[in-house]
């Protein structure tokens, strides 16, 4: 077994394991080798760390130096993947804010329309939601407040 580590056209590196270096072409020319971040299939080969020899000591990376790089690369992975969530809901979900329990009322009885909303419920909204049999998906977002807008 190989491993190599990956990266898409979009950035995002993750690592893939094969049986040697044909398999990685042939897998690759097929399309089968897929990002698990944004599923593309456009996938490269990055260079791995390696030790290169000068006069008279090595020069290499170490372990602790990959670790690191792979928890950024991690971290920075999930930023990215929050950051497209939250744009979605905002570009494609109506907000209602604290009217959220009202509206959803509304359409689950057809007094209005259904569309995608966002907005904030109470625990006591809860309550009446799932009384009713709405059971809305809570995805906790940073609050922005006005002084966002200052920079």
């Amino acid at each position: 077994m190989i491993v190599f580590d990956l990266q898409c056209i979009n950035g995002h590196t993750f690592e893939g394991w094969f049986e040697h270096t044909q398999a990685f072409e042939a897998q690759q020319k097929q399309g089968i080798i897929i990002c698990p971040f944004c599923d593309t299939t456009s996938i490269t080969q990055k260079l791995s760390p390696v030790s290169i020899k000068t006069s008279s000591s090595y020069v290499s990376q170490t372990t602790k130096d990959i670790e690191k790089q792979r928890e950024t690369a991690s971290k920075d992975a999930i930023i990215e993947l929050g950051t497209k969530i939250k744009n979605f809901f905002e570009k494609n979900f109506k907000d209602v804010d604290s009217d959220f329990t009202k509206q959803a009322l509304k359409m689950h009885y057809g007094v209005s329309k259904p569309k995608n909303i966002r907005g904030t419920t109470t625990k006591e909204d809860d309550k009446v939601l799932a009384k009713e049999g709405i059971f809305p998906v809570k995805i906790p977002f940073p609050i922005k407040s006005d002084k966002d807008d200052l920079n």
